[in-house]
C-alpha cells in the first residue's frame, strides 16, 4: 500500500523555506542594528519560526491532498445534478465554514481586538467576515450558474464600498480593507475555487475559464463591504445611545 500524503511535499518546502527566509534575514538585521533582544529571547524567537516552518508545511501539505481534490470532486458530483440551485446554499455554508478555519482571519481578529481595546470584539468581526464570504460565495455559485460577467458584480461593489468609505470611520475603513486581503488564504483558494472549477467542468454549456474564475475577486470585495457595513451599525448604535 503506497502512501501518497507527502507526494509534493518537497515542493512545498521549498515554498515555505523561500517565504519565511526574507523574514528571518529582515529579523536578524533588525536584531544586529536597533532591536538587540536578549540571547534567550532570540533564541525562543528562532524557535516559533521554526515551529511556523513545521506547521505551515503540514498545513499546505494537507491543503493541496486534501481539500483541493475533494473540493473538485464535490463540484464536479454538485454540478452534474439537475438541481442545480443547491449550490446556491451550499455554497454560502462552504464560504462561512471556509472563513472560521481560515488562518489569517483568526490573526486579524485577535489583533484588531486587542488594538481596539475590545472596542471590536473578535467574535463579532469573525461572524461579520464569515456572513460576507458566504453571501460572496452564494453570489458567485449563483453567476456560475446563470453566466453573470464578473465585471457586473465587481464594479458595482467597490463603487459602493468606496461610497460606503465615506460614511464610516477610519477605524473601519482600515479593517474592512485589510479583511479583503485575509480572507483571501489558502483554505479559500485552494476549496472553494476546487468546488468552482469542479462544477464549470461537468456544465456543457460554462467556460471554466471565464465562468469559474473570479470568484476570488468576489470574496476579497466581500469583507470589505461586510466590514463597512458593521462598521455604519456601530456608528448608528452610537448614535442612537447618545
Amino acid at each position: 500500500m503506497s502512501i501518497s500524503i507527502f507526494d509534493g511535499i518537497t515542493n512545498v518546502i521549498i515554498e515555505v523555506v523561500f517565504a519565511l527566509i526574507p523574514l528571518i534575514i529582515f529579523f536578524m538585521i533588525a536584531q544586529m542594528v536597533f532591536l538587540h533582544l536578549p540571547r534567550k529571547k532570540v533564541i525562543d524567537i528562532l524557535k516559533g519560526i521554526f515551529l511556523a516552518f513545521i506547521g505551515l508545511t503540514l498545513f499546505l501539505q494537507g491543503v493541496h491532498v486534501g481539500f483541493e481534490p475533494a473540493g473538485t470532486m464535490m463540484g464536479e458530483v454538485l454540478g452534474s445534478k439537475n438541481y442545480r440551485w443547491i449550490l446556491i446554499p451550499i455554497g454560502f455554508l462552504l464560504g462561512f465554514v471556509a472563513t472560521i478555519a481560515e488562518p489569517a482571519i483568526r490573526i486579524l481578529n485577535h489583533e484588531v481586538d486587542k488594538v481596539s481595546g475590545g472596542y471590536i470584539p473578535k467574535s463579532v468581526l469573525l461572524y461579520t467576515l464569515c456572513i460576507g464570504v458566504g453571501f460572496s460565495i452564494a453570489l458567485a455559485m449563483l453567476r456560475l450558474l446563470i453566466g453573470i460577467p464578473i465585471i457586473w458584480l465587481i464594479l458595482p461593489g467597490y463603487i459602493l464600498a468606496l461610497i460606503m468609505v465615506q460614511f464610516s470611520t477610519p477605524t473601519f475603513t482600515a479593517v474592512a480593507f485589510d479583511s479583503g486581503g485575509v480572507a483571501t488564504g489558502p483554505m479559500t483558494v485552494t476549496f472553494i475555487m476546487a468546488i468552482a472549477l469542479g462544477v464549470g467542468e461537468v456544465m456543457d454549456d460554462r467556460d471554466p475559464m471565464i465562468d469559474s474564475f473570479g470568484m476570488i475577486a468576489l470574496v476579497a470585495l466581500a469583507p470589505i463591504l461586510s466590514v463597512l457595513t458593521l462598521g455604519l451599525l456601530y456608528a448608528w448604535k452610537e448614535r442612537h445611545d447618545d
